[in-house]
């Protein structure tokens, strides 16, 4: 990344498409840290969150939502995960 910047858009895919994601996480860790922050915020964003409650929900949906995702746990359809957990999945 750091060396590469001169790329256009097309270069830059093609350059990085045959990279691991070990090679690309080394490639980003050499950028200085305002980068890396503007990456990492621009990475999180990406990601959808399953458990996002639309902002035009209301209280009784909320609930409804909350009471259904606790079922499931009792139900043993889902389990929960620690945060460290989540996090070592989403580095895979």
């Amino acid at each position: 990344m750091g060396q590469n910047r001169g790329l256009s858009p097309a270069q830059w895919v093609s350059y990085i498409g045959g990279m691991s994601i070990d090679q690309i996480a080394a490639e980003a860790l050499r950028l200085p840290a305002k980068e890396r922050a503007m990456l990492a915020e621009s990475l999180w964003e990406s990601l959808a969150d399953p458990f996002e409650i639309p902002v035009e929900s209301d209280e009784r949906e909320a609930l409804a939502l909350a009471r259904e995702r606790d079922r499931q746990m009792d139900a043993g359809e889902v389990q929960a995960v620690s945060h460290e957990e989540m996090m070592a999945r989403l580095r895979r």
